[in-house]
């Protein structure tokens, strides 16, 4: 399912993403974004379907107002991965409304250029890398084109050790090199020394999402809500009980 001519020009997005410990919404209305941010984790899935019931009610709109639901696919948890999934899937049914699915981490990148917008033109590349824990990172680049972000490489797990053999390249490199997303503060050590700037706080936010939303809708990014899937880089979910024990020795 693809949206058509006739299409609204301003159209009525709700965007939801459960991909980390901070469940982030948006509401995009025309012009008007409403964000809201709630507690996630092992919460996410009693808290998210509330909080997007008051975004919709505080704005006055119903869910049948609704053009397209867009959620972040991930990568990112697991169990987040599939609650923003199924939420997305479930939602958009009763609402007779199509899916548009979200990369987390170029909402991460998004949320980043937002934050310091003066300071991105048009080539300017950011390398944006989540914890993934485990000892492991979601990793991939975004260019900036001027209006929009472009994947130069799609999401990837990397061993912690893989960031500084891959970009341990001096101080030129460094120079030259963006990194953004949480892991800057889950390993301050793993990224030392690799970036001139770096942006740690940097997270899928709803004023994020509400952007990639809006530019999906507008280049037709739309699927039918039994179409939608989850991104899943990692094989593994879960440590054994020795593995654990393991890292608490080390």
């Amino acid at each position: 399912m693809t949206a058509t001519a006739a299409a609204p020009a301003r159209p009525c997005l709700l965007a939801l993403d459960t991909a980390t410990e901070v469940v982030h919404l948006a509401l995009v209305v025309g012009e008007e974004v409403r964000a809201l941010a709630v507690e996630g984790g092992a919460q996410a899935s009693s808290s998210t379907l509330p909080a997007l019931q008051k975004l919709l009610a505080d704005a006055g709109l119903a869910w049948s107002q609704l053009d397209a639901i867009a959620f972040g696919r991930g990568p990112g948890a697991f169990t987040g991965l599939r609650t923003a999934c199924s939420l997305a899937q479930g939602l958009a049914l009763a609402a007779d409304c199509p899916v548009i699915s979200l990369d987390t981490l170029m909402a991460v990148a998004e949320d980043a250029r937002q934050a310091d917008p003066s300071v991105w033109a048009e080539g300017d590349t950011l390398w944006v890398a989540q914890d993934a824990r485990m000892g492991e990172l979601y990793v991939a680049a975004y260019r900036w084109l001027g209006t929009h972000w472009q994947a130069d490489t799609d999401p990837g797990l990397w061993a912690l050790g893989v960031a500084r053999e891959r970009w341990d390249d001096g101080a030129a490199g460094a120079a030259r090199r963006r990194i953004a997303g949480n892991a800057l503060l889950a390993h301050p050590a793993t990224f030392e020394g690799l970036s001139a700037a770096s942006w740690p706080q940097a997270a899928p936010r709803g004023a994020a999402l509400a952007a990639l939303a809006t530019r999906a809708w507008s280049r037709g990014e739309v699927v039918d809500a039994a179409l939608a899937l989850p991104l899943y880089v990692r094989d593994k979910v879960a440590q054994t009980t020795a593995e654990r024990l393991a890292a608490r020795r080390g």
